[in-house]
């Protein structure tokens, strides 16, 4: 055998081996084990199964067209190189596909966890909900959560491009483990909802115009403004999780950042957060501006005598009591945005804020705790917003808010099961009915 018929005997081996294995990435329904309340929903499931089926069938055209070609004529006269070359961009393309599928692994795996997959079912309602906006300003994607190590939550974007090519079809979630079983939870995720809101509404690009006009002053504020434009996709965040979840966002917050003095402060121009010392300021301003009430100036003046300003140097102080000089201006401009996705409605209008206002919630979780099963029937992030704000006001402590959060995620994940498994059986009773006339 000659060099250049070893050379494609050996790749057309090596791509068969590709197609053995191509065939070992079965649909996840035929090898992950879970009960039906910890499954993502029908319509999340359809939309990945689709995605990876429709990979795996590229995939198979792509080496069975590589097969085909080595043994044509221009294949079998080409020099082992270029045989070479053509193998290495198929098995590049195999790879790419074993990624997506362990992205959606982690997604899937956990489900089969006993009691963690039930929950975090529950996590994607909640997340859902936090999703949702009166008036059908955008189609919702469907979102799966599954949980990690590390004290910060992430999401990969629904319709954004995935690793080495496709569109991402479902909101992806990463919601870090030490976080449940407490309402901070939903702090943490209605968060990262909030980044796949503001790229439906197409908020970031609509309010960077705005405060990039800002920034013409040559006042000593233009810095300012400066940064509040660099760091808006996050403020946007927790801006949405504040209007969803109440104190228990920026609870869940302080939670989180609450870091030595050095990361507090830390303001890098590479990263798009705010410091840590600003973020929990702003996020007390906007709950002030959505649900005026006492609470969040004394929240504030708490998280500032953790981290005093006076510890800092003079350079960094000064940028700091700029950016507070600055911010009511700025949460007046982020509340009152009116991009032209919501069509003519502000920010605020559209977050239905006066439903989760502090009296109302506090008053609501006197009635529940007389009545505890009216929560089931409540939205999930206004559950959470009652949460956290009977925390904060001391009517409820942590061991009893960590068994009513573990309760109603189990409750959430159960009941959209067997809603589902209900539309099936009524559907299948109406083709039967049909059938039969």
């Amino acid at each position: 055998m000659n060099l250049r018929a070893r050379a494609s005997w050996l790749l057309s081996q090596e791509a068969r081996a590709l197609l053995t294995r191509l065939n070992r990435v079965r649909p996840f329904v035929l090898y992950e084990t879970m009960v039906p309340a910890a499954a993502p929903s029908p319509i999340a499931n359809t939309a990945i199964e689709k995605f990876m089926s429709g990979n795996r069938r590229r995939m198979r055209a792509l080496v069975e067209a590589f097969l085909r070609w080595l043994a044509s004529p221009p294949g079998r006269s080409a020099p082992p190189w270029e045989m070479q070359r053509k193998f290495t961009v198929v098995r590049l393309q195999f790879n790419t596909i074993l990624s997506h599928l362990d992205i959606f692994a982690d997604v899937i795996t956990q489900r089969s966890e006993n009691e963690t997959g039930v929950w975090l079912s529950g996590l994607d309602t909640v997340a859902a909900d936090a999703l949702k906006l009166r008036g059908g300003y955008y189609d919702e994607p469907p979102v799966v959560c599954y949980l990690d190590r590390g004290p910060g939550a992430a999401i990969r974007r629904a319709r954004t491009r995935m690793p080495g090519g496709g569109e991402n079809p479902v909101a992806i979630i990463r919601v870090p483990r030490e976080r449940m079983g407490g309402s901070g939870i939903a702090s943490s995720l209605v968060h990262e909802v909030g980044h796949q809101a503001a790229a439906l509404l197409d908020l970031v690009p609509s309010l960077r115009a705005v405060l990039h006009g800002l920034q013409k002053t040559r006042s000593r504020e233009r810095d300012a403004w400066v940064l509040w434009e660099r760091w808006i996709s996050e403020i946007v965040a927790d801006f949405w999780s504040v209007a969803r979840v109440g104190i228990a966002s920026t609870a869940g917050l302080m939670g989180v950042v609450s870091l030595p003095r050095v990361f507090v402060f830390r303001l890098s121009i590479d990263d798009p957060h705010p410091p840590p010392w600003i973020r929990v300021n702003l996020s007390c301003a906007i709950g002030e501006a959505l649900y005026p009430h006492p609470q969040w100036a004394a929240l504030r003046s708490l998280w500032n005598q953790y981290y005093p300003l006076e510890f800092l140097e003079e350079p960094q102080r000064r940028l700091f009591t700029a950016l507070l000089e600055t911010m009511d201006a700025f949460v007046s401009l982020l509340v009152n945005h009116r991009p032209r996705a919501l069509r003519g409605a502000s920010l605020s209008e559209v977050m239905s804020t006066h439903e989760r206002r502090p009296a109302v919630l506090t008053a609501i979780w006197a009635r529940w705790r007389r009545a505890p099963s009216e929560m089931r029937s409540a939205p999930p992030t206004f559950v959470f917003a009652v949460l956290g704000q009977a925390r904060a006001d001391g009517t409820l402590t942590p061991e009893e808010e960590s068994r009513i959060v573990g309760d109603l995620l189990t409750w959430w994940a159960m009941s959209d099961a067997l809603d589902v498994s209900a539309i099936c059986a009524e559907s299948r009773q109406s083709r039967l009915r049909v059938a039969r006339r």
